[in-house]
């Protein structure tokens, strides 16, 4: 469902992403785990074709994202790790704004925005302006957007950030979910522990380069910590080597 080939992304001097080639299948939780600066953005943002890569090719659902980029993004939920909104706009406005974008049909709009505001308990906030929101409505606001046109894929960079415990449960529950429909999620995470509780695989990144794959099991054997939590594995492997 998801195809990155030898992807490669250059500015200048600095390579922030270099040579990744992943696949990942529909229905997978995919965890992308890395330091800060390894490049799990500059990644999500090729993947979800806001930037282009310097090389390499970008494959949604087999949709090439170069040679039809407005084909493979429809395929995608994108959630960015810090969303814009039009904030002078209500809550239900932006959904039907997003419909739009979406080419969702309109005799299905009002049931699904008023389906998915429920979902992330924003019914009731759905005809105030997105200005009067916290950020964590906000998130969850962009979350039940994302989902409006039945993706695909969902890719999602910090899913958590902003939500109470509350929206945390809701939103790991809603990853399994969908899963289970067939939807591809590919998730960025510094938590560590959801990363271990919904992720089906889960890939390191440092330096740009994807430096482990698999299961919180594989990772571990290959680390030689069997008994270990996840944050142990994953500092052991995204360490600096010795000069």
């Amino acid at each position: 469902m998801i195809e990155m080939s030898n992807v490669t992304k250059v500015y200048g001097d600095t390579v922030a992403v270099d040579s990744i080639n992943l696949q990942i299948k529909k229905g997978e939780v995919f965890g992308f785990l890395g330091p800060n600066g390894a490049g799990k953005t500059t990644t999500i943002k090729m993947m979800g074709g806001i930037i282009d890569p310097t090389e390499g090719k970008v494959t949604i659902g087999g949709v090439p994202m170069d040679e039809k980029p407005e084909t493979a993004k429809m395929k995608i939920g994108f959630i960015p790790d810090r969303p814009f909104l039009y904030e002078k706009l209500t809550g239900m406005e932006f959904m039907k704004f997003t419909a739009d974008l979406y080419e969702v049909e309109n005799d299905d709009i009002d049931e699904l925005a008023i389906h998915y505001l429920k979902m992330f308990s924003l019914h009731d906030w759905g005809n105030d302006l997105i200005e009067a929101y916290s950020h964590g409505m906000k998130q969850r606001l962009i979350f039940a957007a994302a989902l409006l046109h039945s993706p695909e894929v969902l890719i999602v960079d910090e899913p958590m950030v902003g939500l109470d415990p509350a929206g945390i449960k809701m939103v790991k529950a809603l990853f399994i979910e969908l899963a289970k429909k067939g939807v591809t999620v590919f998730m960025s995470t510094h938590t560590l522990k959801i990363a271990e509780d919904v992720c089906d695989r889960i890939g390191i990144i440092r330096k740009g380069q994807l430096i482990a794959i698999g299961t919180a099991a594989e990772l571990k054997k290959e680390s030689h910590l069997e008994a270990a939590g996840l944050e142990e594995v994953f500092m052991k492997l995204t360490q600096e080597e010795p000069n």
